[in-house]
């Protein structure tokens, strides 16, 4: 009797699954083709994922001149950030110099990571056709790509790139009877018992460089379960010296304190400008727009990246005459 009762029930059971929806099958619902693609965004060597625009080696110069030069140096060649032009042909030499002209196989990489993170302080503000400007101007100072060349998503894809076939899966982190450990043999061997994970990024790193994330980063801007409060605007005021915020938003790149660079002294600023009422004002409306002829042909990109209270410190200081710390 107790047998033919379960066999019932899972006959029962069986039928009721044809028409009813299992309880996995119910829960949640399905993703739209939008939620999709704001994870869908990776870009392949061939040029799959990349979206319809195009950008110009010309527009190109103003973006990175106002989002890039900062970090990267005007000519590409870094402000303590990585290079981006040089080194070609020198990764296999005693003395490489990695750079993102030298070491990329492809040039649709170079695109998918401005796309993703750059600037660095504020990514993913640049549109379609400015990542595709970007790209164009980073390639030509690479002498990569000419003056007048234009980028789309046709076009990127077919930019050779001089490490194209400089990649290879022969070598491993660690050697094997002085042979690359190909096959991670070596790192199966003597295994520590434990791991410690640690950072080391200092506190409040995140908070002080981004601010509130959900500003700066798209899929972070419908979450609801953070503080509806937004954290203090980021600001290095009191915590360099202006000679170091000068330093480090790239200003000595161009300028000396004591001798002309491409631009003029730091001193020699402070001198033109001595007893103009106005003096402050003026220099910082020539930093956010930048030009050229003042002090010659040279060229000072427009600086926006820099905050407002670090412009406002260094400004004050070179006024001053740029005196030593």
């Amino acid at each position: 009797m107790f047998r033919s009762s379960a066999l019932l029930a899972a006959l029962l059971l069986c039928a009721g699954s044809a028409t009813a929806a299992t309880p996995w099958q119910s829960l949640g619902e399905p993703l739209t083709a939008r939620e999709i693609s704001s994870w869908d965004i990776d870009v392949r060597p061939d040029g799959m994922g990349l979206p319809p625009g195009k950008g110009s080696v010309e527009q190109g110069q103003t973006l990175y001149d106002a989002q890039c030069a900062s970090c990267h140096g005007v000519f590409g060649e870094s402000n303590d950030y990585l290079a981006l032009t040089g080194g070609i042909g020198t990764l296999a030499s005693d003395t490489p110099q990695r750079t993102v002209a030298s070491k990329l196989d492809y040039a649709t990489t170079l695109w998918e990571y401005i796309n993703r993170a750059m600037p660095f302080t504020h990514s993913k503000v640049l549109t379609v056709d400015e990542v595709y400007a970007v790209t164009a101007y980073v390639l030509n100072l690479a002498e990569i790509l000419p003056m007048d060349a234009t980028l789309d998503e046709k076009t990127l894809p077919a930019v050779v790139m001089p490490n194209r076939e400089g990649f290879t899966q022969a070598h491993g982190f660690m050697t094997v009877d002085g042979k690359p450990d190909v096959q991670a043999k070596a790192c199966m061997q003597d295994c520590t018992g434990e791991v410690t994970v640690s950072s080391e990024l200092p506190a409040g790193f995140t908070e002080e460089m981004y601010g509130d994330i959900r500003t700066h980063f798209r899929a972070l801007a419908g979450l609801t379960d953070l503080p509806a409060t937004a954290l203090a605007p980021a600001t290095n005021a009191g915590t360099k010296s202006p000679a170091e915020l000068a330093a480090a938003n790239g200003c000595l790149t161009c300028h000396g304190v004591d001798t002309p660079i491409v631009g003029p002294a730091f001193t020699a600023i402070a001198e033109r400008y001595a007893g103009n009422p106005e003096a402050s004002a003026l220099l910082t409306a020539k930093v956010r727009a930048g030009g050229s002829g003042v002090w010659g042909g040279a060229m000072m990109p427009a600086q926006a990246s820099i905050p407002d209270s670090d412009l406002a410190l260094v400004l004050a200081w070179l006024l001053a005459g740029a005196p030593a710390d």
